[in-house]
């Protein structure tokens, strides 16, 4: 809850700000589940202190939803792993300290063979090349060219990297839900606050239905996300797996912030549209959270996967 209640907030104010917040969390919480304490006590306290920025490392060019389908491999060499293959749209690509890297140690197993490691970002044969998305976002590729990487930086067993992924994932999950309640909410105050002073026939637009329609629907899609959001965030905090819940906060949370953000712009008009106004940043903002972390579909089906048991 505590995680929720601090991306709700850091992303009411700001999207990029939230970022770098959510990317420590994401990028570090796979070593806190698995990492031995050599690991942790490595990483760890410099990520809490802001000294180390991490990353992590599961998305490739032909291989984002469909992990199985993963081609980055590891393969044994003595002591040591080579990592081969190519990462894409990966978070703090290029000022991340070291990545939380997924790659194939078996590549017949599907996503048995996926094995997790902790790649640090002076390894030697790892490039980076920096992409630009439509909102502030550090963000890119990676190729890995023989990189060797110890045995020590791998995170609990061989093979164990597919379950280890959808640990981390399943709890940021609805915090990616509670980050859309944030600019949700950010969207819903901003269009009240304008439709109060926009005079329009010789009275302000609060006093027209159709906005008062639009804003009770956004206000009622919100409020259902927020419950759906601390739900899963206080069952995780109970202990329990919280795959369904976790896939339909953050399914209802991104869809109904995207609506009630897109309404808000609406609301605006023209002034909606301006370069540095609140609309138009939380109108480039929302967007991306419909996709990473797993896309709106994909939630679906982790969904009825769940339910159909």
């Amino acid at each position: 809850r505590s995680l929720c209640l601090a991306r709700e907030r850091l992303c009411y104010m700001s999207g990029l700000a939230d970022l770098m917040f959510a990317m420590q969390g994401l990028g570090s919480y796979a070593i806190t589940l698995a990492g031995t304490n050599q690991l942790k006590q490595k990483y760890l306290p410099k990520v809490a202190s802001g000294e180390f920025i991490a990353a992590f490392a599961i998305t490739e060019p032909n291989a984002g939803s469909d992990t199985g389908s993963m081609q980055t491999t590891a393969t044994k060499d003595g002591d040591d792993y080579i990592i081969n293959g190519a990462k894409r749209f990966i978070s703090n690509a290029g000022i991340a300290h070291f990545y939380t890297l997924f790659a194939k140690t078996d590549r017949a197993a599907g996503n048995k063979g996926v094995t997790a490691f902790v790649l640090d970002a002076n390894t030697p044969g790892l490039t980076i090349k920096k992409l630009k998305l439509i909102s502030p976002h550090p963000i890119g590729e990676l190729e890995f060219n023989n990189c060797r990487i110890p045995s020590k930086q791998m995170l609990g067993l061989p093979g164990e990297g597919f379950k280890l992924a959808m640990r981390v994932l399943d709890t940021f999950r609805a915090s990616v839900g509670a980050m859309a309640l944030g600019m949700g909410t950010r969207a819903l105050d901003e269009a009240i606050n304008y439709a109060r002073t926009r005079i329009l026939f010789n009275k302000p637009l609060t006093e027209f239905q159709a906005i008062q329609f639009k804003l009770a629907e956004i206000a009622t899609e919100l409020e259902g996300a927020r419950l759906l959001v601390y739900r899963a965030a206080w069952l995780k905090d109970q202990g329990e797996v919280i795959t369904r819940q976790a896939a339909m906060a953050k399914l209802f949370a991104t869809e109904s912030a995207q609506h009630a953000i897109d309404e808000a712009v609406q609301i605006h008009g023209g002034n909606g549209l301006i370069h540095g106004a609140i609309t138009e940043r939380l109108y480039r903002e929302i967007r991306a959270t419909r996709i990473y972390e797993g896309t709106s579909e994909i939630q679906k089906i982790v969904i009825a996967n769940q339910l159909l048991k």
